[in-house]
């Protein structure tokens, strides 16, 4: 499975989503992208951004404070 990383910890809203739609753009469909992000207010916006867009969060999980979302490019 091709997997992205996308590091945007230290951003805050709305700078993760900006760098996630840009990032995504270039993958290919079926592909994942793993966000890492450190902003609370990633958990509303990520899950949104993906509904909105028709992309897939596959997982999420948080581990001290950093957020880990895994996002499938669907179209």
């Amino acid at each position: 499975m091709d997997k992205e990383i996308l590091d945007a910890r230290g951003l805050m809203c709305p700078m993760p989503i900006v760098k996630l739609a840009k990032k995504i753009k270039e993958m290919k469909v079926g592909e994942i992208l793993e966000l890492i992000a450190d902003d609370v207010g990633s958990k509303e916006d990520v899950p949104a951004w993906c509904k909105r867009t028709g992309n897939e969060l596959v997982e999420s999980k948080e581990e001290n404070g950093v957020f880990r979302y895994f996002i499938k490019k669907m179209q």
